[in-house]
């Protein structure tokens, strides 16, 4: 006798919409594609807006089949979805010539063209490390690149909240200029986070450029901003605090030793800043500046410092010693500091007992990341305290037992 009842149907075809675009979530174009080939259902999940809001997309240094996909695929993503993109992340990864950086300024020139044609959803866009100062950026391509980026940035600065130009290295000129590309309309910027760390190229003293200050004044609505110390001036200060201090929460401030950190900024400017934007908190991140007389320079008591990284990339110098930084500089922030991370060789020097001392002076102090030479009996020491209630870390980072000295 023949079975007239109907086939039955495989699960999958009664999974719920937002389950099926869940999954979606997880795959890559080629398998979307290919999903989407299955039936009207998957197809019609596949275009769902909820699954290209966000993309990064990848330029690929060497010379491969995949260099020559990515490009493809770039173009592809944004003539067919870019509609929705919301939050965009560009990569350059380990550019090798000057063919291939020709190659991603036309695919960019193209993919950013689109976009502003078609999209009035993004509010963030990434493209850090593009070092436009290697020789590899030829003088035309670097400037046709900027100029593409620049009249991108203007036309969708109405809605743009987010802007990571990390590691870009360009000239003070070419920086304010996409820069100013987010107040070209209305003379004014309501982005609320930025990111210019390793921005400018080194060696460039921003702190004394009129064209930066008057840049930076165009931005109204600032939360988070994070650069480089070769940009801190009074003025700077001055700026933020009239501008944007009923909004700024967080500065995140990197200074290396090949940038210039001489000046003098005084702690008045601070202060003021401090006392007009109630929320601020700011973090500092140190690369091989480690000098007692440097950093006090820079660490004014006026700063309200959430967390500090001191970072020697393990570079030896007998010339410099901690014991007074970690004496007499941090703890005058033992009631806002709340996290430090320090991590250097100081074979010539045991810190053991002025850490410890520095760390119960820090009643706010939750996170300790410490990569140095210290006694095994450091760690029985801290959590002994942390134990009996004398300090509150939640979290506390060190290297393996074999960097420690024997006891």
């Amino acid at each position: 006798m023949e079975d007239d009842s109907e086939p039955e149907q495989s699960s999958w075809a009664h999974l719920p919409d937002v389950c099926l675009r869940r999954v979606f979530h997880w795959l890559d174009d080629r398998d979307r594609s290919q999903a989407a080939l299955v039936c009207k259902k998957w197809n019609w999940a596949m275009h769902s807006g909820s699954l290209w809001r966000s993309r990064t997309i990848t330029f690929y240094g060497r010379p491969s089949r995949k260099q020559t996909l990515e490009l493809q695929n770039a173009l592809w993503y944004v003539k067919k979805f870019a509609k929705y993109l919301e939050h965009l992340e560009i990569k350059l990864s380990n550019p090798y010539n000057t063919a291939f950086t020709q190659k991603v300024q036309v695919t960019m020139r193209d993919v950013l063209s689109h976009l502003s044609k078609c999209n009035s959803r993004l509010v963030s866009l990434s493209m850090k490390y593009l070092e436009l100062d290697r020789l590899i950026w030829k003088n035309v391509v670097r400037a046709q690149f900027i100029k593409n980026l620049a009249t991108f940035l203007k036309r969708m600065s109405k809605r743009l909240d987010y802007l990571n130009l990390k590691g870009a290295r360009v000239t003070l000129e070419e920086g304010c200029e996409l820069l100013n590309s987010l107040s070209c309309l209305t003379n004014q910027s309501f982005i609320s986070e930025i990111n210019i760390e390793d921005f400018f190229s080194r060696h460039l003293l921003v702190y004394s450029s009129t064209l930066f200050h008057q840049t930076m004044s165009k931005f109204h609505s600032l939360v988070t901003l994070t650069f480089n110390y070769n940009c801190i001036s009074d003025e700077l200060l001055d700026i933020l605090r009239e501008h944007s201090a009923h909004s700024l929460c967080t500065l995140n401030i990197k200074c290396h030793n090949h940038d210039p950190h001489g000046q003098v900024v005084w702690g008045m400017s601070w202060a003021n800043l401090a006392k007009s934007a109630p929320k601020l908190n700011v973090n500092f991140f140190f690369e091989r500046v480690m000098k007692h007389d440097h950093l006090a320079r820079i660490l004014l008591v006026e700063i309200p410092v959430r967390s500090i990284s001191l970072r020697s990339c393990y570079f030896s110098d007998p010339d410099w010693t901690m014991k007074p930084t970690l004496t007499n500089l941090l703890p005058a922030y033992g009631h806002v500091l709340q996290e430090l991370t320090l991590e250097l060789n100081n074979d010539h020097e045991l810190l053991d007992d002025e850490l410890l001392q520095l760390i119960l002076s820090c009643k706010r102090l939750l996170f300790l990341k410490v990569w140095a030479f210290l006694n095994v009996t450091f760690m029985e020491r801290l959590l002994q305290n942390r134990a009996e209630r004398k300090c509150i870390l939640t979290t506390i980072k060190q290297p393996p037992t074999f960097n420690y000295h024997a006891l």
